[in-house]
């Protein structure tokens, strides 16, 4: 039963909405100790070999990826429901190509960060919208579910530094990510949850690619053991912005890549 929110209809319950976060919490923390001790093999792998040429593994991710999937259909968040079938494609040239200190697999870890960090980045912006009025009546199930990925991302992104760090890189704290003002843009735009939504399952889903495409694309067994760890609680989130806007997250036989993110949207 949809619940009408000052124009804009969460499309479940809110009791349904806090029981699949509820669960997607409970599927998190189940995942956190392989999680962790992936990220700590991992670590170990990389300071125990050579140094890795910078190409190696990246050239690999582009060519899978093609970089069409760094794109975002940003207007989702548009402020009115009449330019919500428009979009628009950030710019990955130029400075995404970065400075090269991520290389091989290091460079897909960075991307990961990065992603990970977007992602606590957007939700914080959205709980910071919806505290100051600018997102209408927010359900308290909604408030509960944003909050929640939102830690659990933050517990990726440090499992993800602690691999840099530990491989004697520097921590990405920040969001180099050369779509990064695009997506702020559209969420300053928002102006109900929905909106904040649709925006959200993009990033969840591009996450999620990401992560299964990395599986089959990193050289390490602990990196393909990390990634395949996180893809699904990511899923999850992404699952649940699908109920919560309506549409039915049937699943595929295989979950397709063609939203999965390059490194050249990277910019470190």
């Amino acid at each position: 039963m949809s619940t009408a929110h000052d124009g804009w209809e969460l499309q479940i319950s809110e009791a349904q909405l806090a029981r699949l976060t509820r669960d997607m919490e409970e599927a998190h923390r189940e995942t956190l100790p392989a999680m962790r001790a992936s990220a700590v093999d991992l670590a170990q792998e990389i300071r125990s070999q050579p140094e890795q040429r910078p190409d190696l593994g990246r050239r690999r991710f582009l060519l899978g990826a093609g970089g069409v999937a760094a794109a975002l259909t940003l207007a989702a968040c548009s402020s009115s429901d009449k330019n919500a079938g428009s979009s628009a494609s950030p710019s990955t040239s130029g400075a995404a190509s970065g400075s090269g200190q991520y290389t091989g697999d290091l460079k897909v870890v960075a991307l990961a960060t990065a992603l990970e960090n977007q992602a606590v980045g957007a939700y914080q912006a959205a709980l910071a919208a919806a505290k100051a009025g600018k997102l209408g009546t927010v359900p308290l199930a909604v408030a509960t579910f944003v909050t929640t990925a939102m830690a659990q991302h933050a517990d990726h992104a440090k499992a993800w530094n602690a691999v840099l760090t530990g491989a004697g890189k520097p921590a990405i704290t920040d969001v180099p990510l050369s779509n990064q003002a695009e997506v702020t843009a559209a969420l300053g735009k928002a102006t109900h949850v929905g909106a904040v939504a649709k925006l959200a399952l993009q990033l969840e889903d591009q996450a999620a690619q990401t992560y299964l495409f990395a599986t089959y694309m990193v050289t390490s067994p602990a990196g393909i053991s990390t990634a395949a760890t996180i893809a699904p609680v990511e899923a999850m989130h992404a699952a649940i912005l699908n109920f919560v806007l309506g549409q039915y997250p049937v699943p595929d036989d295989f979950l397709p890549v063609d939203k999965a993110a390059s490194p050249s949207l990277l910019t470190v």
